[in-house]
């Protein structure tokens, strides 16, 4: 694969952290933003929270992906804060939606995007091993995590295509567009997920004896101040159930 998204990346960014430290921010970022309330200290927390993706993928040195996110993200909060109170009746209504939308989903899936570019396959297999999960849920988010990326390949490929015979939207040509490029789609997301089924059952996931792993998984100090981040989040949280109860 040219561009493969599930590949390891250390020998080329500035931070290298465990891939459990990458889920459990995941998981916190998700929780609090996604869910969270924004009483009290939890509106610093989360605004914490929302600023480590935007940190770790500038430590990466994906400035695509940074630049992208303060324009989605921070646009939405600029909107949020001087444009809604400006608006009025479905305008006001539709901007509410789409704005809280973004807000809340975008720190999630940025997070994610992170985790999965800067993670290999064997590294998440390794961490998940050092967890203990069963394999029942190591291999299907290992070929899960490998199966998106390899449709976003295949999805490049069919555009290619359709732009070489020359089919765009407009002219009459909008059903051929969705025709050539869903039905292909369709077939070859069934034929991906096969075939990484089965390349990861070759790999010896699945069997009955234990795999050896040559990752070195270990947690640093980058490792220890973002998990304390993540606990942090939960004290605080904690500390407001408490004092409203």
């Amino acid at each position: 694969m040219a561009r493969e998204l599930l590949a390891s990346q250390k020998h080329q960014t500035g931070i290298a952290l465990d891939p459990r430290t990458k889920l459990a921010l995941l998981i916190t970022i998700a929780v609090f933003i996604l869910g969270g309330s924004h009483a009290g200290v939890m509106r610093y927390v989360i605004v914490v929270l929302a600023a480590l993706p935007l940190l770790l993928l500038l430590a990466a040195r994906k400035w695509r992906g940074a630049a992208l996110y303060v324009v989605i993200f921070g646009g939405s909060l600029c909107l949020e804060l001087f444009a809604l109170t400006r608006l009025e009746g479905a305008l006001n209504f539709l901007a509410v939606a789409i704005i809280g939308i973004l807000l809340r989903f975008t720190p999630s899936v940025v997070m994610g995007y992170f985790v999965v570019t800067t993670t290999t396959v064997s590294e998440f297999v390794a961490a998940m091993e050092r967890l203990h999960l069963p394999q029942q849920i190591t291999i299907p988010m290992a070929v899960m995590f490998r199966f998106f990326p390899t449709v976003a390949e295949e999805w490049r490929a069919i555009g290619d295509a359709m732009r070489m015979r020359g089919v765009r939207f407009g002219g009459g040509k909008v059903g051929a567009m969705l025709e050539y490029r869903l039905v292909p789609m369709l077939i070859c997301s069934v034929k991906i997920g096969e075939e990484l089924s089965q390349a990861a059952l070759s790999r010896g996931l699945g069997g009955p004896v234990k795999r050896t792993n040559i990752c070195k998984l270990g947690f640093g100090a980058q490792d220890v101040a973002l998990l304390l981040v993540c606990l942090g989040a939960f004290g605080a949280q904690i500390f407001v159930l408490v004092k409203g109860g």
